[in-house]
């Protein structure tokens, strides 16, 4: 797995550097302490696995990660425990305390490890939904967007006018969803890529019957999703 560390301490970046060439199965493509050139490296060579600080000059790690592909595993690593709650917010495979053992780093890394087979798993084109005590099959292709609503999801589909109410959070959805097909545009909408109508200049997407809005924890990585759509225009 290709993996990237930035960090603007150079001691604790050389750190995770050490750790990473010591660990079979990785691979060390860059290591950064400028946020921007680390970022732009993460574009160009699309990792496997960044290892994130997250007080950085600039720019906040948590702001970053939000704005990284999907399929690229987040990492934290840094000496504050109050951004724990914000790295689960943005879906962070796990979060490393400085200073940082290599049993802990190797846990991280057998995480990243677990998450990839379900991703491989996940490649499957439908799910069972428990509603109303009945299973239903729901195929992702069918499926227009997601809304979340206290600990239940609504799945909203082409196939019937009533949408599929089961108990799920948000962020088991993400998990199940293809990382390629859908996105999490809100903190209580996910949507369907393809089945996109129309997006106004309020970043306003048209989808289904709904209008949803993107907000700005979400607006950086639909950006990068829309930039790299129309590369051909």
């Amino acid at each position: 797995m290709k993996c990237i560390v930035i960090d603007d301490e150079p001691l604790a970046a050389s750190l995770i550097e050490n750790f990473v060439k010591r660990t079979p199965g990785l691979e060390l493509t860059g290591a950064y302490t400028d946020p921007a050139e680390g970022f732009n490296a993460i574009k160009e060579q699309l990792p496997d696995i960044v290892f994130l600080d997250i007080q950085m000059p600039d720019i906040n790690g948590v702001e970053l990660a939000r704005m990284l592909p999907q399929q690229v595993c987040v990492i934290f690593t840094t000496a504050f425990k109050d951004y724990a709650f914000e790295s689960y917010e943005v879906a962070a495979t796990d979060y490393l305390l400085k200073p940082i053992r290599y049993d802990k780093f190797l846990n991280a890394i057998e995480k990243v490890r677990q998450k990839t087979v379900c991703r491989e798993e996940k490649r499957q084109d439908y799910a069972f939904l428990r509603v109303d005590g009945e299973l239903c099959r729901v195929d992702y292709k069918d499926i227009i967007y997601v809304c979340g609503m206290k600990d239940y999801v609504m799945f909203y589909t082409e196939m019937q006018k009533r949408p599929f109410v089961t108990h799920l959070t948000m962020k088991a959805v993400e998990e199940m969803l293809p990382d390629d097909d859908f996105m999490r545009v809100n903190r209580s909408y996910i949507i369907s890529l393809a089945k996109i109508r129309k997006i106004d200049r309020n970043s306003c997407v048209y989808i289904g019957e709904e209008i949803i809005h993107v907000t700005d924890a979400y607006k950086e990585k639909f950006s990068s999703f829309l930039a790299e759509r129309m590369k051909c225009q």
